[in-house]
């Protein structure tokens, strides 16, 4: 099976799961593991943004993890986000992440501090060798990490085998064209911004990992399908859809993905909150977030 077999289809980014008290919960994370499953999800990114990696420890990550390769049983591809903001942890949670049997790992460039490309490439590279065994996926979010991945760099980190693709979270689509063309033939580029997951697998993209997918699984599958099929018309529908629910689920004093796990707790699927600093869902958002899954019942219906 080639790469872009492989990785391809619909990577829900995995939300963080707690306990009421708010520690981490293995027990929740193999529940929502086993959901996703359920609804007929090729993959998961693990330990990303929407896992609000970066309010978490490394034996929490770690935890996390565990309890969703277990439930996962080798079913779906996994991607772990192993990322810390020093190249120690982050070597650490690769390793842990190899162990475990996924089938790649992925990294942010480190933020805060503006550092040289060469750094940047030192970082990666010191990062995936904890994991010799492991695809090694670039995590590029500039409007987060405060760092572009130009073609230099991107040049420079091909020279390690184990670079097999981009998770692209930059706002021009442009840039999925210009990873894939850059990368060569058996190169991976994924889709990031939800909101342009369409046009972005039009560009050259050969899956989506998104914050929002795990909100409304059957859209994106759908999405995807139609597009895979040439049903570019049904599919920009569904973009349109699933948009409209997106600004929705933003217009809320909460965090995005706390509404989006309320949500998840009114169909049946509690996994706790988010993690201060994010804000947590107060009583005035409950309306919004009533309409919020509203929309998503009546899209999910009319599939």
């Amino acid at each position: 099976m080639s790469r872009t077999e492989k990785y391809r289809g619909i990577f829900p980014a995995f939300y963080a799961c707690y306990e009421e008290d708010g520690s981490v919960s293995g027990e929740r994370a193999k529940q929502f593991t086993g959901y996703l499953m359920e609804k007929g999800v090729q993959g998961l990114y693990v330990g990303g943004s929407s896992g609000e990696c970066i309010y978490q420890s490394v034996e929490e990550r770690k935890l996390l993890l565990e309890n969703v390769m277990e439930a996962a049983g080798g079913k779906l591809v996994v991607i772990a986000h192993v990322a810390c903001n020093n190249t120690r942890d982050s070597v650490e949670l690769a390793a842990h992440a190899q162990s475990l049997g996924v089938d790649a790992i992925a990294s942010i460039p480190p933020i805060y501090f503006h550092l040289p490309e060469y750094a940047i490439a030192e970082y990666w590279n010191t990062i995936s060798a904890g994991a010799p065994d492991t695809d090694f996926i670039i995590y590029n979010i500039p409007q987060l990490a405060g760092v572009s991945l130009t073609l230099p760099l991107l040049q420079k980190m091909r020279e390690n085998p184990r670079v097999i693709g981009v998770k692209n979270s930059s706002m021009p689509v442009q840039d999925i064209q210009i990873f894939r063309a850059a990368g060569g033939e058996d190169w991976v580029v994924f889709n990031g911004p939800d909101e342009q997951f369409v046009s972005g697998r039009a560009m050259g993209a050969a899956a989506g990992i998104g914050g929002t997918y795990a909100a409304m699984p059957e859209l994106y599958l759908a999405m995807d399908q139609a597009f895979r099929e040439g049903r570019m018309e049904d599919a920009g529908k569904l973009q349109y859809k699933a948009n409209e629910i997106i600004g929705a689920l933003c217009s809320c004093r909460a965090n995005m993905y706390a509404v989006i796990k309320e949500i998840l707790r009114m169909n049946g699927m509690d996994i706790g909150g988010v993690r201060a600093p994010l804000i947590n869902v107060s009583e005035e958002d409950l309306p919004k977030i009533r309409a919020c899954r509203k929309m998503i019942d009546e899209a999910v219906a009319g599939l």
